[in-house]
């Protein structure tokens, strides 16, 4: 198994980071009467916000963070590796083209669609189908908790969305408080993958 870099393991934690510390900070900046759970991430940096910069920046550091993290996360299959990819550069996108104060912009909204989707199905697809065979009964088995966890986690992250897509389409009550769910979610899971597969390679090796 090739060992994930230390510096993946900073991109990882530096994910959750960026969203929670972007939006935390982005809404103390905010005049009263902001809420977060009826408001989403993207009012915190759309055209016209109050110092909308703090959450672009947030959102830009979010989507290098995610990009960073599947270059180093070796230990995955190539197919996750490529939506967790695919995610960072579509977060890259929603905070290049902000929400319009009279609505959302067709690429923002796009985007954020592909962010989403890619980073609640990455983990399914991320454990490789084959690993090397193994004598030890715990590193034979290994394999399959890792596959499970990694279901289990995407199937997660698929039903915070689609609480989050539903709220889109009723009357949007709690539309704040599911993104910032779903969003957060995402963005630790890549960290806890990091950590799993550093573990686990350094199980495998000598000493």
């Amino acid at each position: 198994m090739s060992t994930v870099p230390r510096w993946a393991l900073l991109s990882a934690g530096g994910a959750p980071l960026f969203l929670v510390g972007g939006w935390t900070l982005a809404q103390a900046a905010q005049p009263d009467g902001f809420d977060p759970v009826r408001q989403t991430i993207s009012a915190l940096a759309a055209t016209g916000a109050d110092h909308r910069w703090i959450m672009t920046v947030g959102l830009v550091g979010l989507g290098l963070c995610h990009l960073t993290t599947a270059l180093g996360l070796v230990s995955a299959a190539p197919a996750g590796r490529a939506l967790l990819a695919l995610g960072g550069l579509a977060t890259l996108v929603v905070g290049a083209f902000p929400q319009h104060p009279t609505g959302d912009s067709t690429t923002h909204a796009v985007a954020a669609g592909v962010a989403f989707g890619a980073l609640a199905v990455w983990p399914a697809l991320a454990v490789p189908r084959r690993a090397r065979p193994s004598l030890d009964r715990e590193h034979r088995d290994a394999p399959a908790f890792v596959r499970r966890l990694a279901l289990a986690a995407a199937a997660v992250l698929l039903a915070l969305v689609g609480w989050f897509a539903a709220e889109l389409f009723t009357d949007g009550a709690w539309i704040g408080l599911t993104e910032r769910l779903a969003a957060a979610a995402e963005a630790g899971v890549p960290l806890a993958a990091v950590l799993v597969s550093r573990r686990r390679s350094g199980r495998s090796g000598p000493g």
